[in-house]
């Protein structure tokens, strides 16, 4: 069934009989299918534009029993890396043949549960979720109602669920390792938030590099808060003590306490080598170019889509943990 862009409904009959074709070779043709040439194809599918026609994907689900809707829940399209992610989600899941619904969790675990529970309701085919906390009731929810789903950016139980993440460790290593070729020996990294997974693993990274190169530990130096005056309180400390190089948990962090400090007088840049996490400058534009950890998040939306396919298809597949690499983007 298809709806008109003007006032009545189409059937697939309609348009069987405006080209010619048999309804079997229009349904086929509309969806690509292979064993209908590709002029067939492009001829039937001119047609049906011209009249106006829309799939009607519900009547298609009732037949199929699958929505070929993807829900993605993630924590605020306000953070770049959330909206970015998505976009390169989205043109994936649309290459083929999905729709995306896009959930925002605001990072709460309550929300983050509404929200699991609306794709449930709106009966995806799977999710795609980077959960706020360890014991996130929303995954606790899609283990239970056995809907695919793949973590994103997030690995709570080793073997456990479908994931995809980067090499968090190696990125904290790089960064440390950056740091330290620019000349710094009193080092420290900041965190806004304790980001599940991410945050014990990039500060892993970091130390271990500094520790590579025989920085004492009482040099390496690690603080978490996203209190304005607890940013500024802890970046004055640490210049004040000697510190010269910082690594910011992620570029949006970095780019924020650069503002900070700039608005009360300190141009912190200029006193300490930053470098931040995600490479979101490869991405958009942003009028301050930092140096970043790239983590790929145009193959991390190829792998998450993929992982959820196959899940969605072999629901009794083992759980696949896909760990990306990372690399230095200099600037």
């Amino acid at each position: 069934m298809f709806l008109s862009r003007s006032t009545g409904k189409v059937t697939l009959q309609d348009v069987a009989k405006a080209t010619g074709f048999t309804v079997n070779t229009v349904s086929r043709a509309l969806k690509n299918k292979p064993d209908i040439s590709r002029q067939t194809c492009e001829e039937i599918q001119r047609v049906a534009r011209e009249m106006g026609y829309v799939r009607n994907y519900i009547a298609s689900s009732l037949r199929s029993g699958r929505t070929k809707t993807i829900a993605l829940i993630a924590g605020t399209m306000v953070n770049p890396f959330y909206a970015i992610l998505a976009d390169l989600i989205q043109r994936e899941a649309v290459r083929l043949g999905y729709g995306l619904m896009i959930l925002c969790s605001q990072d709460d675990p309550e929300t983050e549960l509404h929200m699991a529970e609306m794709a449930l309701s709106r009966q995806a085919d799977g999710v795609l979720i980077s959960p706020s906390a360890a014991n996130s009731p929303a995954v606790s929810l899609l283990r239970e109602s056995g809907i695919p789903f793949v973590l994103l950016s997030r690995r709570l139980e080793k073997g456990r669920d479908d994931c995809v993440i980067c090499d968090e460790e190696q990125g904290g290593y790089l960064a440390g390792q950056y740091l330290l070729n620019r000349g710094n020996r009193k080092l420290a990294m900041y965190s806004y938030f304790d980001v599940v997974y991410s945050t014990d693993m990039r500060l892993q990274g970091f130390r271990r590099a500094c520790l590579e190169a025989g920085v004492p530990d009482a040099d390496i130096r690690y603080a978490s808060s996203s209190d304005e005056q607890d940013v500024l309180h802890q970046m004055q400390s640490w210049l004040d003590e000697g510190v010269t190089g910082l690594f910011s948990f992620c570029d949006v962090e970095a780019w924020s306490t650069i503002t900070l400090m700039e608005n009360r007088g300190v141009r912190i840049a200029e006193k300490m080598d930053i470098i931040g996490f995600d490479n979101l400058l490869g991405y958009v534009q942003f009028p301050r170019p930092i140096s970043s950890i790239d983590c790929h998040l145009q193959q991390e939306a190829v792998v998450a889509i993929d992982l959820l396919r196959q899940r969605i298809h072999e629901p009794s597949l083992p759980a696949q943990q896909v760990t990306l690499p990372v690399s230095l983007v200099i600037r």
